[in-house]
C-alpha cells in the first residue's frame, strides 16, 4: 500500500519535537514513525520521504545495539547524547545509515530509518542513485535512502527538528493492521535478541526493503 493517498496538505505538516523522543520504549517509537516523512534541505536541495520501514534497538541490554555494555566510542557518543538526534555511521566503507536517538541522555536507545516512500525532489533523489525512473530499489534499503537524501557523516548529531534533516508529521494514520512487526535483519551474532519482533513496516508498500 501506498501511503501518499493518505497525505494531508502539507501545510498542515509539523515536524516532531524531542519529546515524541522520550517515551521511553524504543519499540512503540519505532513503530510510530511509519508514516512520519524524513526530509533533507542539503545544499539548497529538498528530498523527502515517507518512513515505511524501521527498527529499534534498544542500548546496553541489547546485544544487536552498537551501545550493548554500554559500549562507548567515539561513534556511539551520540547515541548517549539527547534525544531526537541522528545518529549516522558508516558500513561497508561506503553506506551511511540513519538512525534516530531515542530516551533521555545516558539511555543510548535508538530507532533505525530502513526505507522510505519517496515523496519530494524525487528527481534529486533518482539522480543520486543514478537511475532513470522511480522503482522500489531507489530507497528500499537504509543505505539507499540516504543517499537519495544526500545523508552523510557530515550530519551525525545533528538535531532532527532542524533545518538541514528533519521529521514531519503530516497526518498519515495508520490503522494496526497497516503495521507488519518481525525479526530485525542480519543480526544473527545477536543470540537471543535477534528475535526480538523490533523490526515495523507498512504491509504490502513496495518500498519496503526486500
Amino acid at each position: 500500500m501506498l501511503l501518499t493517498k493518505l497525505l494531508r496538505s502539507p501545510s498542515k505538516s509539523k515536524k516532531l519535537t524531542q519529546d515524541f523522543y522520550l517515551r521511553g520504549d524504543v519499540a512503540q517509537i519505532a513503530r510510530m514513525l511509519l508514516g512520519k516523512v524524513l526530509v533533507s534541505e542539503i545544499e539548497g536541495i529538498r528530498t523527502a520521504g515517507i518512513i515505511v520501514e524501521t527498527e529499534a534497538y534498544s542500548g546496553k541490554n541489547d546485544r544487536a545495539s552498537h551501545a550493548y555494555k554500554n559500549r562507548r566510542t567515539e561513534r556511539t557518543r551520540v547515541m548517549y547524547e539527547e534525544d531526537g538526534r541522528a545518529y549516522v555511521y558508516l558500513i561497508y566503507g561506503m553506506y551511511h545509515l540513519l538512525n534516530v536517538v531515542t530516551n533521555r541522555a545516558g539511555k543510548p536507545d535508538a530507532v533505525l530509518i530502513r526505507a522510505i516512500e519517496p515523496l519530494e525532489g524525487v528527481e534529486h533523489m533518482m539522480a543520486r542513485r543514478k537511475q532513470k525512473r522511480v522503482i522500489p530499489d531507489l530507497t528500499n534499503g537504509p543505505g539507499k535512502l540516504t543517499r537519495a537524501l544526500g545523508i552523510t557523516l557530515a550530519h551525525y548529531g545533528v538535531y532532527l527538528s532542524g533545518d538541514l534533516l528533519w521529521i514531519e508529521d503530516r497526518g498519515i494514520a495508520l490503522p494496526p493492521h497497516f503495521i507488519t512487526a518481525g525479526p530485525r535483519i542480519g543480526i544473527h551474532y545477536a543470540g537471543e535478541d535477534a528475535a526480538r519482533p523490533w523490526r515495523f513496516w507498512v504491509k504490502d508498500n513496495p518500498f519496503v526493503s526486500k
